[in-house]
């Protein structure tokens, strides 16, 4: 949601037909039509815009959207997946998440602790990054050192996961050998993800 501007959100989801807007050339169908038969995942959804938020509400109770410009409804079969860093429980009692939508989309619940709570995982996830990122840039493998093993697992992560898999990327192009040190990670430079 955050990575879509407020006013191209509702056609983005639910799409528009020719001529419903200015630049509305052709038709074009929404995420929801695209997730057809599957799953359609909503990453920070705490960041929804409120009027929107009804609309959604309504289609996830109705299960039928109506592009921008249409003079029906489409009915769908859509699995809604939703994630956000956002405190909804917060948002809610601020006036800037709705209440029902937050219920009608909190039928199973998964919480997932941020990667400082996980370190097992940390090394893993740099790993599989590392050998990825080699690939797609074509270097010869690389490895981390035993230095930049212990760095990687003492770093807080403020940034998660997204944080790790940048910091990853950097030292897979930054590196000018086999083995990637800790000075190759710049962690000292981040500052914010000292323990």
């Amino acid at each position: 949601m955050a990575a879509i501007p407020d006013n191209l959100i509702e056609s983005e989801l639910f799409g528009f037909e020719k001529g419903s807007f200015t630049d509305a050339t052709v038709s074009k169908a929404g995420q929801f039509e695209l997730a057809e038969g599957g799953t359609l995942f909503l990453d920070e959804i705490g960041e929804m815009p409120y009027p929107l938020q009804a609309k959604l509400l309504r289609v996830l109770q109705e299960r039928e959207i109506r592009r921008l410009g249409a003079s029906k409804n489409t009915k769908i079969d859509v699995r809604i997946i939703t994630a956000t860093n956002a405190n909804l429980d917060q948002k809610i009692k601020e006036g800037q998440f709705r209440e029902d939508l937050y219920y009608r989309l909190n039928t199973i619940p998964l919480h997932i602790p941020p990667l400082r709570e996980r370190r097992e995982e940390i090394l893993p996830i740099a790993t599989a990054a590392l050998e990825r990122y080699c690939a797609q840039y074509g270097f010869a493998s690389k490895a981390f050192s035993s230095n930049a093993c212990n760095a990687l697992e003492r770093y807080n992560w403020p940034g998660n996961i997204r944080e790790l898999i940048s910091v990853v990327e950097r030292a897979t192009i930054l590196s000018e050998g086999e083995i990637i040190d800790t000075e190759d990670l710049f962690l000292e430079a981040r500052g914010l993800g000292r323990i």
